[in-house]
């Protein structure tokens, strides 16, 4: 009989192991076996897991064991962390407190800069932020990074698409070439192997350390453990449908997305204004705001949080019973992330798309290109039931044309 890999087997401290204990976690996941000992050995890895497969442990675990067992040497950086959005550098910090006292230092755009400089004078072990700040810190000479020992790139892809690519590499070429990089992600491309490879490059052409790869096959989660429904509605009803599907699931958390920025606010004020308890949460808030609307979702004080797709990115919050879609995003990279906010750590979920003709006819061929069922429903008298169970009435559904109603249609 084979044995069941422990964190122990794994190396894992002790010290680390009995916290991750208080949190219910005493088996590694798929990912966390393979990765874990590559990063143990010191080895660079690009390594690629679905959503709530536990990436962020993958990596937090051997590096921290790491810097603990180093905790009598000099006071300085040992870990840097680099994240494409605020909410997901927050989140991995709060992934380290959980496994270590060790200080960890949040640095990230849009904060006040000065009290991020005061935090640094704390000696931190880990810093987590946006390349951008961690960049501006660094030119200022207010942050130094010759001890670290290892520099990590979260939502890799994110952090190597255009918008932030050039911030990316210039904080790379800071390291020194034979540095250990690590780099994760659920989709990760050629594209960025090759461009993460070419930092590895010296001056005279030689490769300083090679980058491993591991991919994990995917478990089928959009499949298996989530739920797809289609609920055709005209733009103009959308928000009111919305409504009425809330009432009607009564979800313990639901995400609700929406691909255009402003819209965050105008459907968070409808819903509040019909006293559905809502927050909002977009780019354009202050970090504060934006900590207070994740923290009241979090702990279930807001049961619906209305988002932009910043947060369909590495985003991990428990016990989202429902994905809820206002539109179809143009890359299917962000339908799979949105959907993937739920059914995390072995549970299942529904995922919502509430669409117009055009946005169903595009949601039926994403169907067949993602292999999954999409089930057509309507709201009928306060419940969700399935498109083709009434002949309907004007009077029975006021979201579904005349010539689709009794079809089984999206």
């Amino acid at each position: 009989m084979e044995q069941q890999t422990t964190f122990q087997n794994l190396g894992i401290s002790e010290s680390i192991i009995k916290r991750l204990e208080t949190k219910n976690i005493t088996i590694p996941t798929a990912v966390q076996k393979q990765a874990i000992p590559e990063i143990a050995e010191g080895n660079s890895l690009i390594f690629q897991s679905e959503t709530g497969t536990g990436k962020t442990f993958a990596y937090l675990l051997p590096l921290v064991t790491k810097t603990e067992a180093e905790e009598n040497l000099k006071k300085e950086i040992k870990i840097v962390v680099v994240s494409p959005t605020y909410e997901l550098a927050s989140q991995i910090k709060g992934q380290a407190a959980v496994i270590t006292d060790q200080k960890c230092t949040l640095l990230i755009g849009g904060a006040p800069i000065k009290r991020q400089i005061e935090n640094l004078k704390e000696k931190p072990s880990i810093i987590v932020g946006g390349p951008a700040r961690i960049l501006e810190l660094f030119k200022l000479k207010k942050l130094k990074l010759q001890g670290v020992n290892a520099v990590v790139l979260d939502e890799v892809d994110r952090l190597i698409s255009p918008e932030l690519r050039d911030d990316t590499i210039e904080l790379l070429n800071i390291f020194r070439k034979d540095i250990q990089l690590i780099a994760c992600s659920a989709t990760i491309t050629k594209t960025t192997e090759k461009i993460l490879s070419e930092t590895k490059i010296k001056a005279d052409g030689s490769v300083a350390s090679q980058i491993k790869t591991v991919f994990l096959p995917p478990e089928d989660v959009l499949k298996k453990r989530i739920t797809h429904i289609a609920i055709y509605a005209e733009s103009r009803d959308k928000t009111d449908t919305l409504r009425r599907l809330l009432s009607a699931e009564q979800p313990e958390k639901a995400l609700v997305f929406t691909s255009r920025l402003d819209q965050v606010d105008i459907i968070a004020s409808k819903l509040k204004f019909k006293k559905v308890n809502c927050a909002g949460l977009h780019a354009k808030m202050d970090k504060t705001e934006t900590k207070t609307a994740i923290d009241r979702f979090r702990s279930g004080k807001c049961p619906v949080l209305i988002t932009s797709d910043l947060a369909s990115r590495g985003l991990d919050i428990e016990n989202i019973t429902h994905i809820i879609q206002m539109d179809l995003p143009s890359n299917e990279d962000f339908f799979i992330h949105r959907a993937g906010r739920t059914a995390r750590a072995g549970k299942t979920g529904v995922n919502i798309v509430i669409g117009d003709a055009y946005e169903m006819k595009k949601f039926s061929a994403l169907e067949k290109k993602l292999g999954i069922t999409v089930y057509p429903k309507v709201l009928y008298n306060g419940k969700l039931v399935a498109a083709d169970q009434y002949n309907y009435t004007e009077e029975q559904s006021d979201t579904e044309p005349a010539k689709n109603r009794g079809k089984k249609k999206y």
